[in-house]
Protein backbone atom coordinates (compact mmCIF):
# COMPACT_ATOMS: atom_id res chain seq x y z
CA UNK A 1 0.00 0.00 0.00
CA UNK A 2 1.37 3.73 -0.57
CA UNK A 3 -0.01 5.89 2.48
CA UNK A 4 -1.30 8.67 1.45
CA UNK A 5 1.60 11.84 1.32
CA UNK A 6 -0.13 14.06 4.37
CA UNK A 7 -1.87 11.53 6.11
CA UNK A 8 0.35 11.46 9.26
CA UNK A 9 1.55 14.92 8.53
CA UNK A 10 -1.26 17.08 9.64
CA UNK A 11 -2.78 17.92 13.24
CA UNK A 12 -5.98 16.14 12.62
CA UNK A 13 -4.42 12.63 11.80
CA UNK A 14 -3.55 12.56 15.78
CA UNK A 15 -7.41 12.24 16.39
CA UNK A 16 -6.56 10.68 19.97
CA UNK A 17 -4.59 13.99 20.26
CA UNK A 18 -7.50 15.88 19.20
CA UNK A 19 -10.16 14.63 22.00
CA UNK A 20 -7.77 14.73 25.03
CA UNK A 21 -7.12 18.45 24.14
CA UNK A 22 -11.11 18.89 24.22
CA UNK A 23 -11.48 16.94 26.84
CA UNK A 24 -8.94 18.93 29.00
CA UNK A 25 -10.70 21.91 27.96
CA UNK A 26 -13.76 20.35 29.70
CA UNK A 27 -15.84 19.84 26.03
CA UNK A 28 -16.24 16.66 23.44
CA UNK A 29 -15.60 16.56 20.30
CA UNK A 30 -18.85 16.27 17.99
CA UNK A 31 -18.38 13.03 14.80
CA UNK A 32 -20.88 13.44 12.31
CA UNK A 33 -21.98 10.42 10.18
CA UNK A 34 -21.42 11.69 6.40
CA UNK A 35 -23.41 10.54 3.23
CA UNK A 36 -22.51 13.04 0.85
CA UNK A 37 -20.47 15.90 1.10
CA UNK A 38 -23.38 18.40 1.62
CA UNK A 39 -23.27 17.49 4.67
CA UNK A 40 -19.68 17.49 4.81
CA UNK A 41 -19.36 21.27 4.05
CA UNK A 42 -22.22 22.38 6.38
CA UNK A 43 -20.86 20.42 9.47
CA UNK A 44 -17.40 21.96 8.71
CA UNK A 45 -18.98 25.27 8.34
CA UNK A 46 -20.76 24.94 11.99
CA UNK A 47 -17.50 24.12 13.42
CA UNK A 48 -15.45 26.69 11.69
CA UNK A 49 -18.29 29.39 13.25
CA UNK A 50 -17.78 28.28 16.99
CA UNK A 51 -13.46 27.37 16.42
CA UNK A 52 -14.26 23.96 17.98
CA UNK A 53 -12.71 20.49 15.91
CA UNK A 54 -15.01 18.33 14.25
CA UNK A 55 -15.01 14.74 13.20
CA UNK A 56 -16.51 13.56 9.59
CA UNK A 57 -17.41 9.77 10.04
CA UNK A 58 -17.58 8.10 6.77
CA UNK A 59 -20.36 5.05 6.90
CA UNK A 60 -18.61 1.72 5.54
CA UNK A 61 -21.27 1.13 3.22
CA UNK A 62 -20.33 4.38 1.38
CA UNK A 63 -16.93 3.74 1.82
CA UNK A 64 -17.48 0.85 0.03
CA UNK A 65 -19.31 2.35 -3.23
CA UNK A 66 -17.61 2.68 -6.30
CA UNK A 67 -17.22 6.48 -5.62
CA UNK A 68 -16.59 5.75 -1.86
CA UNK A 69 -12.95 6.45 -2.40
CA UNK A 70 -13.50 9.67 -4.44
CA UNK A 71 -15.81 10.98 -1.58
CA UNK A 72 -12.99 10.07 1.18
CA UNK A 73 -10.59 12.00 -0.87
CA UNK A 74 -12.93 15.13 -1.08
CA UNK A 75 -13.33 14.89 2.75
CA UNK A 76 -10.14 15.07 3.01
CA UNK A 77 -9.52 18.53 0.76
CA UNK A 78 -12.10 19.77 2.78
CA UNK A 79 -10.43 18.57 5.91
CA UNK A 80 -7.30 20.28 5.39
CA UNK A 81 -8.15 23.45 3.99
CA UNK A 82 -10.48 24.50 7.12
CA UNK A 83 -9.58 26.70 9.74
CA UNK A 84 -10.37 24.40 12.84
CA UNK A 85 -9.19 20.74 13.19
CA UNK A 86 -11.11 18.72 11.19
CA UNK A 87 -10.85 14.59 10.85
CA UNK A 88 -11.77 12.50 8.36
CA UNK A 89 -12.39 8.70 10.32
CA UNK A 90 -14.00 5.59 8.52
CA UNK A 91 -16.94 4.21 10.59
CA UNK A 92 -17.35 0.23 12.10
CA UNK A 93 -15.42 -0.88 9.61
CA UNK A 94 -14.70 -4.78 9.75
CA UNK A 95 -12.78 -5.30 6.30
CA UNK A 96 -9.81 -5.19 6.68
CA UNK A 97 -8.60 -4.11 2.90
CA UNK A 98 -11.36 -1.79 3.13
CA UNK A 99 -9.80 -0.08 5.98
CA UNK A 100 -6.64 0.04 4.29
CA UNK A 101 -7.98 1.74 1.00
CA UNK A 102 -9.72 4.31 2.94
CA UNK A 103 -6.64 5.62 4.70
CA UNK A 104 -4.33 4.95 1.62
CA UNK A 105 -7.29 7.45 -0.05
CA UNK A 106 -6.96 9.89 2.53
CA UNK A 107 -8.74 9.46 5.81
CA UNK A 108 -7.00 9.56 9.55
CA UNK A 109 -8.61 7.54 11.62
CA UNK A 110 -10.76 4.27 11.65
CA UNK A 111 -13.22 2.17 13.98
CA UNK A 112 -11.97 -1.54 13.25
CA UNK A 113 -15.12 -2.60 14.52
CA UNK A 114 -15.10 -5.90 16.44
CA UNK A 115 -17.49 -5.90 18.82
CA UNK A 116 -19.13 -8.74 17.39
CA UNK A 117 -16.34 -10.99 18.52
CA UNK A 118 -14.75 -12.52 21.39
CA UNK A 119 -12.40 -10.20 23.78
CA UNK A 120 -9.30 -12.10 22.58
CA UNK A 121 -10.58 -11.88 18.72
CA UNK A 122 -11.79 -8.47 18.85
CA UNK A 123 -8.07 -7.38 20.38
CA UNK A 124 -6.33 -9.56 17.67
CA UNK A 125 -8.50 -7.56 15.10
CA UNK A 126 -7.31 -4.36 16.33
CA UNK A 127 -4.06 -4.89 16.37
CA UNK A 128 -3.79 -6.25 13.14
CA UNK A 129 -5.18 -3.31 11.57
CA UNK A 130 -3.22 -1.00 13.52
CA UNK A 131 0.04 -3.50 12.06
CA UNK A 132 -1.56 -2.95 7.92
CA UNK A 133 -1.82 0.72 8.44
CA UNK A 134 0.92 3.89 8.30
CA UNK A 135 2.37 4.60 11.58
CA UNK A 136 0.68 7.39 12.96
CA UNK A 137 -3.23 6.30 11.64
CA UNK A 138 -5.52 6.49 15.26
CA UNK A 139 -7.75 3.60 15.48
CA UNK A 140 -10.27 3.41 17.58
CA UNK A 141 -12.03 -0.37 18.99
CA UNK A 142 -15.57 -0.68 20.62
CA UNK A 143 -15.65 -2.90 23.64
CA UNK A 144 -19.39 -4.35 24.60
CA UNK A 145 -22.03 -4.18 21.60
CA UNK A 146 -24.76 -1.64 21.14
CA UNK A 147 -28.31 -2.67 19.79
CA UNK A 148 -29.44 -0.85 16.69
CA UNK A 149 -28.17 -0.20 13.28
CA UNK A 150 -26.32 2.97 12.79
CA UNK A 151 -27.49 3.18 9.04
CA UNK A 152 -31.28 2.61 9.51
CA UNK A 153 -33.54 4.67 11.79
CA UNK A 154 -36.60 2.00 10.98
CA UNK A 155 -34.70 -0.80 13.45
CA UNK A 156 -35.40 0.32 17.05
CA UNK A 157 -33.61 -0.16 20.54
CA UNK A 158 -35.09 -0.93 23.91
CA UNK A 159 -31.52 -1.89 25.73
CA UNK A 160 -27.91 -2.60 24.61
CA UNK A 161 -26.53 -5.89 23.18
CA UNK A 162 -24.39 -6.19 26.11
CA UNK A 163 -22.38 -3.57 28.49
CA UNK A 164 -18.96 -3.07 28.94
CA UNK A 165 -17.11 -4.93 31.50
CA UNK A 166 -14.74 -2.73 33.39
CA UNK A 167 -12.82 -5.69 34.12
CA UNK A 168 -12.05 -6.63 30.00
CA UNK A 169 -10.74 -2.81 29.23
CA UNK A 170 -7.04 -3.08 30.53
CA UNK A 171 -6.42 -6.07 29.04
CA UNK A 172 -8.33 -5.29 25.88
CA UNK A 173 -6.01 -2.03 25.11
CA UNK A 174 -3.12 -3.69 26.17
CA UNK A 175 -3.71 -6.49 23.41
CA UNK A 176 -5.28 -4.04 20.49
CA UNK A 177 -3.49 -1.00 21.01
CA UNK A 178 -6.47 0.72 20.36
CA UNK A 179 -6.31 4.53 20.58
CA UNK A 180 -9.31 5.60 21.38
CA UNK A 181 -12.15 3.06 23.00
CA UNK A 182 -15.74 3.08 22.33
CA UNK A 183 -18.12 1.78 25.22
CA UNK A 184 -21.58 0.63 25.47
CA UNK A 185 -23.16 2.07 29.17
CA UNK A 186 -26.75 2.24 27.66
CA UNK A 187 -26.51 3.61 24.19
CA UNK A 188 -27.60 2.05 21.18
CA UNK A 189 -27.52 2.98 17.97
CA UNK A 190 -30.68 4.58 15.70
CA UNK A 191 -33.66 5.22 17.63
CA UNK A 192 -34.72 4.17 21.01
CA UNK A 193 -37.49 2.84 22.74
CA UNK A 194 -38.53 4.41 25.81
CA UNK A 195 -36.17 6.55 27.85
CA UNK A 196 -32.76 5.26 27.70
CA UNK A 197 -30.55 5.19 30.56
CA UNK A 198 -27.23 5.90 30.59
CA UNK A 199 -25.12 3.73 33.63
CA UNK A 200 -23.06 6.67 34.58
CA UNK A 201 -21.37 4.42 37.59
CA UNK A 202 -20.52 1.99 35.34
CA UNK A 203 -18.73 4.67 33.06
CA UNK A 204 -17.13 5.79 36.29
CA UNK A 205 -15.60 2.10 36.83
CA UNK A 206 -14.28 1.98 32.95
CA UNK A 207 -13.03 5.33 33.16
CA UNK A 208 -10.56 4.59 35.85
CA UNK A 209 -8.86 1.98 33.64
CA UNK A 210 -8.76 4.34 30.42
CA UNK A 211 -7.55 6.86 32.20
CA UNK A 212 -4.26 4.89 33.58
CA UNK A 213 -3.85 3.73 30.28
CA UNK A 214 -4.61 7.32 28.57
CA UNK A 215 -7.12 6.42 26.37
CA UNK A 216 -9.82 8.59 25.65
CA UNK A 217 -13.70 7.46 25.71
CA UNK A 218 -16.18 7.21 23.00
CA UNK A 219 -19.87 7.27 22.95
CA UNK A 220 -21.91 6.06 19.89
CA UNK A 221 -25.77 6.32 19.45
CA UNK A 222 -26.14 10.15 20.85
CA UNK A 223 -29.80 11.10 18.67
CA UNK A 224 -32.45 10.50 20.91
CA UNK A 225 -30.00 10.56 24.40
CA UNK A 226 -31.35 13.41 26.78
CA UNK A 227 -29.77 16.74 26.49
CA UNK A 228 -28.50 16.60 29.83
CA UNK A 229 -27.54 13.68 29.61
CA UNK A 230 -25.22 14.82 26.18
CA UNK A 231 -24.28 17.94 28.39
CA UNK A 232 -22.68 16.08 31.21
CA UNK A 233 -20.93 13.51 28.72
CA UNK A 234 -17.44 15.53 28.74
CA UNK A 235 -17.44 16.08 32.76
CA UNK A 236 -17.78 12.08 32.71
CA UNK A 237 -14.84 11.43 30.58
CA UNK A 238 -16.39 11.13 27.06
CA UNK A 239 -14.17 13.14 24.53
CA UNK A 240 -15.88 11.99 21.41
CA UNK A 241 -19.53 11.69 20.77
CA UNK A 242 -21.17 10.06 17.30
CA UNK A 243 -24.25 11.63 15.78
CA UNK A 244 -25.90 9.98 12.76
CA UNK A 245 -30.19 9.02 13.18
CA UNK A 246 -31.19 12.69 14.53
CA UNK A 247 -28.83 14.61 11.47
CA UNK A 248 -30.30 12.37 9.25
CA UNK A 249 -34.23 12.38 10.47
CA UNK A 250 -34.14 16.28 10.72
CA UNK A 251 -32.51 16.68 7.47
CA UNK A 252 -35.37 14.57 5.29
CA UNK A 253 -38.07 16.26 7.45
CA UNK A 254 -37.07 19.71 6.39
CA UNK A 255 -36.48 18.27 2.62
CA UNK A 256 -40.37 17.63 2.83
CA UNK A 257 -40.62 20.96 2.27
CA UNK A 258 -38.01 22.04 0.84
CA UNK A 259 -38.06 19.88 -2.77
CA UNK A 260 -41.86 21.29 -4.01
CA UNK A 261 -40.70 24.85 -3.15
CA UNK A 262 -37.75 24.23 -4.73
CA UNK A 263 -40.22 22.72 -7.70
CA UNK A 264 -41.91 25.06 -7.77
CA UNK A 265 -39.78 28.00 -8.13
CA UNK A 266 -38.07 27.10 -11.58
CA UNK A 267 -36.79 23.68 -10.61
CA UNK A 268 -33.54 26.35 -7.57
CA UNK A 269 -31.34 23.49 -6.97
CA UNK A 270 -29.63 26.10 -5.30
CA UNK A 271 -32.23 26.76 -3.29
CA UNK A 272 -32.37 22.76 -2.04
CA UNK A 273 -28.94 22.80 -1.33
CA UNK A 274 -28.74 25.46 1.03
CA UNK A 275 -32.06 23.83 2.82
CA UNK A 276 -30.13 20.73 3.18
CA UNK A 277 -26.73 22.51 4.21
CA UNK A 278 -29.06 25.18 6.59
CA UNK A 279 -30.59 22.56 8.25
CA UNK A 280 -27.48 20.41 8.92
CA UNK A 281 -25.59 23.35 10.09
CA UNK A 282 -28.35 23.98 12.59
CA UNK A 283 -28.55 20.29 13.94
CA UNK A 284 -24.83 19.76 13.97
CA UNK A 285 -24.61 23.45 15.54
CA UNK A 286 -26.98 21.83 18.73
CA UNK A 287 -24.83 19.23 18.95
CA UNK A 288 -21.60 21.24 19.01
CA UNK A 289 -23.26 23.81 21.25
CA UNK A 290 -24.05 21.73 23.49
CA UNK A 291 -21.05 18.97 23.88
CA UNK A 292 -18.07 21.90 23.49
CA UNK A 293 -19.82 24.69 24.82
Amino acid sequence: MTAHATATATTPADLAGVVSARLAAGGAVTAVACYDFSTALATVTAAEERKRPVILLVPPVVAAEATGLRLVRALRGLADGASVPVVVQLDHARDPDLIEATVDAGAHAVLADGSHLSLADNAAFVASVIARLPEGTCVEAELGALAGDEDRTDKVSHVPAGMTDPADVAVFLERSGAHLLAVSIGNAHGNYVGDPHLDWELLARIREVSDAAGVPLVLHGASGLPRADLAAAPRRGIGKVNVNTEVRQELLAKLGSAVPAAVSSGANVRGLVAAWRGQVGETVGGFLDLLDP
